[in-house]
């Protein structure tokens, strides 16, 4: 019973909407198992396209539901699709099925998922944005900020991050931008922001999520922490978070953006006035900066990339660090693919990291052409050596 009030206190939920979309797929499993947690729905908009640029969007829970995949979709859901972006709603498995990292495992395979089956699913996966609320902003968060990351340590405690779910491991599980609605982010100080548990302490969902309690674990806090994992190569963020929220303190989104901005990744923290947990926070102003934020970063009715000039262009440099090529983008325009040709004209497809730069391990010594494909579909070359 105090687990279902609880439940009852932390997520709205929202199933009863009309159809806002042109298809729907529905209890696709991402991992390839049996298991109603590992559950995806697919849905389009109404407008006809040969792809559609993608949000996967996480239900918040406490991290105790492992099947509310239709949650928000006749609010945040509705006003993606209206904007025409595909969205992805997957279950993960609650605290109650698997401790964590089996949470952040399962939103990965499922991004691993979307790119593996784009063509499928009409999945423009160039562009995937992540969003989530509560719990679902905790996991969204911790998405974005470990893009790249396979394992963690904080001593003693090493972790795997990014896990090996589901059959399509070969494809990146890395996220275009963050629209993180009211997620905790740093476990070890939200009772102290808050002023007290939420919950029994020593039972409090955090807790529950890890199977230990704070005091005597620290190091598995840290590793289930978005902050931990913030680095110059994360997406861009966008925070909301409402200063009468009595569930998550505001002080944990603000921690985030300051970490964010320290590390020099773009960020924009929005603090709403009188704003509770999804009270008065989902509020349509709020949802359209939303749209407009993955808008922004995605080019989705933009004119943006249409109208760069050839400074812009210009702008654009390589530097050879170890094995990476970074891209210097100052104007940061969203970068589509990479395809480096050698000498003797052979052809290798890479991936940008978020617009900052690509691995070039698996490259020889030697000179090489980097083309740059540009969201406008603009290509420009620049040349580089190894």
């Amino acid at each position: 019973m105090k687990k279902l009030l609880l439940f009852s206190l932390i997520c709205i939920v929202s199933y009863s909407y009309g159809q806002q979309y042109s298809q729907k797929w529905s209890n696709i499993n991402y991992a390839g198992n049996n298991k109603e947690y590992h559950l995806l729905d697919i849905y389009l908009p109404k407008v006809v396209k040969e792809s559609y640029p993608v949000v996967v969007y996480i239900y918040g829970s406490a991290w105790y539901s492992n099947n509310l995949k239709g949650a928000d979709m006749n609010t945040v859901g509705k006003a993606l699709l209206d904007a025409g972006y595909a969205v992805a709603t997957p279950n993960h498995r609650s605290s109650s099925d698997t401790l964590f990292p089996g949470q952040i495992h399962d939103i990965k395979a499922a991004v691993r998922f979307l790119r593996g089956n784009a063509e499928k699913y009409k999945l423009d996966t160039s562009f995937i944005g992540i969003s989530g609320s509560s719990s679902g902003g905790h996991l969204a968060a911790l998405t974005g900020t470990s893009c790249f990351v396979d394992s963690f340590t904080a001593e003693p405690v090493t972790m795997s991050i990014e896990g090996n779910l589901g059959n399509f491991t070969s494809y990146s599980s890395h996220v275009d931008a963050v629209c993180d609605w009211f997620g905790p982010t740093d476990m070890l100080v939200i009772d102290s922001c808050r002023g007290s548990s939420f919950g029994t302490p020593g039972q409090t969902p955090e807790e529950v999520l890890i199977g230990e309690k704070k005091a005597e674990h620290t190091a598995k806090f840290i590793l289930v922490n978005p902050i931990t994992y913030v680095d110059p190569k994360d997406p861009p963020f966008l925070i909301f978070h409402g200063d009468a929220d009595v569930v998550v303190p505001y002080c944990e989104s603000e921690l985030l953006n300051n970490a964010l901005k320290a590390a020099g990744v773009q960020s924009e923290y929005i603090q709403v006035a009188g704003g509770q947990h999804y009270t008065n926070t989902h509020t349509e102003t709020n949802i359209k900066k939303m749209v407009d934020f993955f808008n922004q970063q995605s080019g989705n009715n933009s004119t943006s990339a249409i109208q760069l000039t050839n400074a812009s262009y210009n702008s654009i440099t390589l530097v050879v660090a170890e094995n990476e090529l970074k891209i210097n983008n100052p104007e940061n325009i969203k970068i589509v693919a990479c395809n480096i040709i050698d000498v003797q004209g052979k052809e290798t497809k890479v991936e940008p990291l978020l617009n900052s730069g690509v691995d070039i391990s698996m490259l020889k010594k030697g000179v090489y052409i980097a083309n740059i494909e540009l969201l406008n579909n603009t290509v420009i070359s620049r040349k580089f050596s190894k």
